[in-house]
């Protein structure tokens, strides 16, 4: 369980959001005394961050297994900024 302040979790909350989102409760204290403990809503995010990972894993494996481009990145930055 990871324990944050309550002005972490108030300036910043997309911190807790991801740690949540993880599947991992937040324990909210206030000058060193716990305040609140929060949980993640549904257990199922941890699985769903897992598939996202399997697939972008798969995507990026077949991204190297295609033939390489002749030209060279640097022509196409290049090429993109005029």
């Amino acid at each position: 369980m990871k324990t944050i302040s309550l002005r972490t979790l108030v300036r910043e909350p997309r911190k807790v959001k991801r740690i949540t989102r993880a599947g991992n409760p937040v324990q909210v204290t206030d000058n060193g005394h716990p305040l609140w403990i929060l949980h993640p809503a549904d257990g199922t995010s941890a699985e769903n961050e897992e598939r996202r990972k399997r697939e972008m894993e798969k995507e990026l494996a077949d991204v190297l297994r295609e033939p390489r481009s002749s030209l060279a990145l640097s022509k196409i930055v290049l090429e993109s900024r005029r």
